[in-house]
């Protein structure tokens, strides 16, 4: 099966530290055999796994971040999607957005060292801010939504990343003045130029970009707000 012709729904955490002083974003670079930009420094993010609808979340999340999230998608999976945001996070940096608690059901296997360490996954400060799909013609497309988070709301040490996978190398904190010295996708410039429009604020915007790549036109929209802002970007 031909995988670009695929579009996979993904979730992306952005996490923000010190959002009044000199704000700082966690990135990681992509291995330089990566299916999907390779070498790319990167949020931490991945696809939607099956097992994310399952998942219980201490805190659910704020409107208007759960309604946008069903805007021209399936708003049954809103809340896979903050979940498998959650999840992502925790593969790749070891760091948790969650509450101390026990799980009251089983729990999914690549969840389990998540419930070990005595937490159950919370969307509490996690804000839709940004959607967008991959464009036609490359080796991997996904439906991505974006989401932002101040770092107080981590429940670990904002530094240790010792419980990381090996998907993301170089693991770091990066000032948002120094960010662009990285190499990063595209997109990852346009989101962070709308995170940084919106500083200190990390709440959700009155209207959500979304860069829909679906058709054969690209169109750059606005969920919650009145349509197409212009087209053929």
């Amino acid at each position: 099966m031909d995988k670009s012709k695929i579009i996979r729904d993904a979730a992306t955490v952005i996490l923000i530290r010190d959002k009044t002083t000199r704000p700082q974003v966690l990135m990681g670079q992509r291995g330089a055999k990566a299916a999907f930009m390779p070498n790319k420094f990167v949020f931490p993010g991945g696809a939607l796994d099956t097992t994310d609808a399952q998942v219980p979340l201490a805190d659910a999340g704020a409107e208007p971040c759960l309604t946008r999230l069903g805007e021209q998608a399936d708003a049954s999976k809103a809340q896979a999607l903050l979940v498998a945001a959650i999840r992502e996070l925790w593969e790749e940096t070891g760091q948790i957005l969650g509450e101390a608690g026990t799980w009251s059901d089983e729990v999914p296997g690549d969840w389990q060292s998540f419930a070990d360490a005595g937490f159950i996954p919370s969307a509490k400060g996690m804000s839709f801010v940004f959607r967008a799909i991959t464009p036609k013609g490359r080796p991997r497309r996904f439906d991505a939504r974006f989401f932002a988070v101040d770092a107080d709301e981590l429940k670990t040490d904002v530094d240790d990343f010792s419980r990381a996978s090996d998907e993301l190398s170089h693991l770091q904190w990066i000032p948002l003045d120094d960010v662009r010295r990285f190499d990063l996708p595209f997109i990852t410039e346009v989101v962070l130029a709308e995170i940084v429009g919106n500083l200190p604020n990390l709440g959700a915007p009155a209207q959500v970009p979304f860069f829909n790549n679906s058709d054969e036109e690209s169109l750059f929209e606005r969920l919650g707000g009145v349509g197409p802002l212009s087209a053929a970007l």
